[in-house]
């Protein structure tokens, strides 16, 4: 019995011994959960980074990917490789799917399989997603920038749309191929509609016989009364003036009723009707929400949620009344400050500073705000740091120096370098690869005829009630 009773005991302390756990599980692969991996890297301490791509991204720049200047390898390195001198550093590939925060265990999806691993601390850095502000069909009938597949779905989509505006012999066709149309007159939707009109003047112009930049019509819609809010006076107005010197129809004050595969309805404040835009291209950049991690965070820790489904963090930037889970980046809210990267990677820092004892239990999170920075186009660009507001080429400059220094890797570096100067300096886009293949139409068959007979009175009779759309305002 003794002998029994010993194996047993055996079995249970071999089972706790094999049980996965590590001092620290961080969940995201983005700029706050890297900058908190590199932080505890480097303090010799053990952690697991779990996130559903093992890519870090710099997502700032992904509309120069969208546009061919940048390739997704030069903005999307593999954390793998950043960490790979950390022999306490695990990088997992993983979808996490629930969180037990009393027993302070995590499950997450990998290779087809459930996996449950315990932590001491847990950091969630899953950042945020694109809001539809509840016209979540509108996903389907535009293009996002939130990932770098968001990013070849558009780049393939601005190629395809110029190879078939050159080949129609339909000119109404080939004007709404040529049309594009950006919601939203943040940093990103401005980015975009600059590039896409340089885009057709500095690239396609040179390259694709009969189209000119006048042929290609970029409107930018924003909400609210001037481009780029977050920027205001003198910026918000130069951010305007530069856009429309490059040929950009720049819409303000003006909300979206409503968007589908060939345009947009666009309906501007005090007026009853809108107006109708064709557009091959609908660009939405109008809004971000949290990813569902959040939610499960919220439910577990008792966390209150903005309307955008943001974690409302505590100060020391805890989640509910748990002092052993941290959340940073877009997918929380705390004292207005921005989802930008600086405020992420900041906030990285300071978790990983707090795990490690460095920074004592309970100090309240301090961004310090280093300025921020949009490029408009070629040359153009807006830089605001504090009360000191820079305009054009230099603040262009100083947009390349710090890009450049934030990108991680030398090769990252040596390469966007290298890309930049080929298009901006010159007219080539070293990344737009046409991998679009000709469609081949097969030959309608004796059946195919018949079907179409059969079917289409059916068709031209029946009546198909109009839905009501209710306005989306765009800000």
């Amino acid at each position: 019995m003794a002998i029994q009773q010993e194996e047993t005991v055996g079995e249970a302390v071999a089972a706790e011994v094999d049980k996965d756990h590590t001092e620290t599980v961080i969940v995201g692969s983005g700029f706050g959960a890297l900058a908190t991996a590199k932080k505890l890297a480097k303090a010799g301490r053990p952690f697991v980074l779990i996130s559903e791509t093992t890519e870090h991204l710099f997502q700032p720049l992904l509309y120069q990917v969208a546009t061919g200047v940048l390739s997704a390898g030069e903005i999307a390195p593999s954390v793998r490789a950043i960490l790979k001198d950390y022999p306490k550093a695990d990088v997992r590939l993983g979808r996490v799917v629930g969180v037990d925060a009393e027993a302070k265990e995590l499950v997450y999806e990998a290779a087809g399989q459930r996996h449950t691993i315990g932590y001491d601390t847990l950091v969630a850095a899953t950042g945020a997603r694109q809001s539809y502000f509840g016209r979540d069909e509108f996903a389907k009938v535009t293009y996002a920038l939130k990932t770098v597949n968001d990013a070849k779905r558009l780049r393939d989509q601005i190629v395809r749309c110029f190879e078939e505006a050159h080949t129609t012999s339909d000119a109404e066709r080939a004007k709404n191929l040529l049309s594009f149309i950006v919601i939203g007159a943040g940093a990103t939707g401005v980015e975009l509609a600059g590039q896409i009109k340089e885009l057709a003047g500095r690239y396609f112009e040179q390259s694709i016989r009969g189209i000119t930049a006048g042929d290609v019509t970029v409107t930018l819609v924003e909400g609210a009364g001037v481009a780029m809010p977050a920027y205001g006076g003198k910026l918000s107005e130069y951010t305007k003036t530069s856009l429309e010197k490059a040929g950009v129809e720049v819409v303000l004050n003006t909300l979206v009723t409503d968007i589908d595969a060939h345009g947009a309805t666009l309906k501007a404040h005090g007026e009853t009707e809108g107006i109708r835009r064709t557009a091959e291209t609908v660009i939405w950049s109008a809004g971000v929400q949290a990813n569902d991690f959040a939610a499960v965070l919220a439910e577990q820790t008792g966390c209150d949620t903005d309307r955008a489904g943001r974690l409302l963090v505590n100060p020391d930037l805890t989640v509910g009344g748990r002092a052993d889970i941290f959340a940073v980046g877009d997918m929380t809210s705390l004292n207005n400050l921005p989802g930008q990267s600086p405020v992420a990677m900041q906030g990285g820092r300071h978790v990983a500073r707090t795990i490690l004892g460095k920074t004592k239990r309970g100090t309240p999170f301090k961004f310090r705000d280093k300025g921020s920075m949009a490029i408009i186009n070629r040359f153009r660009a807006v830089t605001k740091v504090k009360s000191i507001e820079l305009t054009g080429f230099i603040a262009w400059v100083l947009w390349l120096a710090v890009h450049m220094v934030y990108l991680v890797g030398f090769r990252n570096r040596y390469v966007a370098v290298m890309s930049w100067m080929g298009s901006f300096l010159g007219h080539r886009r070293p990344h737009f690869h046409y991998a679009q293949e000709p469609q081949h139409i097969a030959e309608p068959t004796a059946s195919d005829d018949e079907a179409v007979e059969e079917i289409a009175p059916e068709v031209i009779t029946s009546v198909v009630p109009a839905e009501r759309k209710e306005p989306v305002t765009v800000s």
